[in-house]
């Protein structure tokens, strides 16, 4: 779609497909497969229309037996090949997790770097839409905990094409977890966020940088995903009654990108972590902890963590909503933040 100055707008889904068709367009090595990959493409749409474009020999439908096609992946990255494998939902990494953490992830690190893994693993991630425990996680913490896997999340549609690029150029595995309600599709709720400016010409974004998604002045917010459309949200709310919170975008959890946290923490002396993981050993312990190390006496407040409660989240839409933060939720604890000053 393109308007009078010249902007392009997709969803995420589209941008990420794009991202792909250009990569495999450059680069016959490049290939994808996974479960309805083919003719669904994707049932989060990740590879809409590559059937079409490139056939059977390079869009690749598989059983479902998701350690066989992650090995095949494995396998062929280890040759010089470039794979793309979409595990479907996050929750089922439990049924090759083997593949995952004790081959793609250990082989480069056990070969001594002599075998390279220039391997995508794309899964999605995110719940809100009522899919109960097995199929609404996000589990960033899980991967990230993981040594040897880049581990990114991007929200934006722009950021979703530009760090696809990226992800498949990586010599490393990279493990690439798109939300499910920032992929634009029809048959979810229509959300703004889902829809963004995407250059047609492929670009690549680094996949070790943070965004400052919003600047200001009384208090950082660092999220992911969802929490950062929530906290931007938030913000809005906020700066109606003179409070300007400076909202970041993790968008990578490893490698980290200390150094904008700590930057933002050092101008505003306040932080809220916000997670759409669960509470406890997660995202939002790791950032208090680095801010907690290399900026404590920058802090005017002690940091705050707002996160899924400790139990597997619920199918009813009323208590799925209830453990799931928000954009309300957000606005609450800064406030409280401020007020207990």
């Amino acid at each position: 779609m393109e308007t009078a100055n010249k902007q392009r707008l997709l969803t995420g889904n589209k941008a990420m497909a794009e991202a792909i068709a250009q990569e495999m367009e450059k680069d016959n090595e490049v290939f994808v497969l996974g479960e309805d990959v083919g003719k669904y493409g994707g049932i989060f749409g990740s590879t809409e229309g590559l059937l079409d474009k490139f056939g059977p020999d390079r869009i690749m439908d598989t059983p479902i037996s998701e350690s066989a096609f992650i090995g095949a992946g494995i396998g062929a990255a280890s040759d010089g090949m470039r794979p793309i494998v979409e595990l479907m939902f996050v929750d089922f990494f439990g049924v090759c997790m083997d593949q995952i953490y004790n081959h793609m992830a250990k082989i480069p690190y056990m070969s001594g770097g002599n075998v390279k893994l220039p391997m995508v693993l794309m899964t999605a991630v995110g719940g809100e839409y009522n899919d109960a425990a097995q199929h609404s996680q996000t589990l960033y913490a899980t991967f990230a905990h993981l040594p040897g896997m880049k581990v990114v999340a991007p929200t934006t549609p722009y950021d979703l094409k530009g760090m696809m690029t990226s992800a498949i150029r990586e010599d490393n595995p990279v493990v690439f977890m798109f939300h499910k309600s920032l992929q634009g599709l029809g048959w979810m709720d229509p959300l703004e966020a889902s829809v963004g400016n995407v250059p047609e010409e492929s670009y690549s974004i680094p996949l070790d940088k943070a965004n400052v998604a919003r600047e200001g002045t009384d208090i950082t917010i660092v999220g992911i995903q969802m929490m950062t459309v929530y906290a931007l949200e938030a913000a809005k709310k906020l700066a109606e009654e003179g409070i300007e919170a400076e909202v970041i975008d993790l968008r990578s959890l490893v490698p980290i990108d200390k150094e904008t946290i700590l930057a933002s923490v050092r101008k505003t002396h306040r932080l809220l972590v916000v997670d759409e993981d669960y509470l406890s050993y997660g995202m939002t312990a790791e950032i208090s902890a680095i801010v907690a190390e290399e900026a404590l006496y920058d802090l005017d407040a002690p940091i705050r963590r707002l996160a899924i409660p400790d139990v597997p989240i619920p199918y009813s839409r009323v208590l799925e909503d209830y453990v799931v933060p928000n954009a309300d939720d957000i606005y609450q604890q800064v406030k409280e933040m401020l007020e207990d000053e």
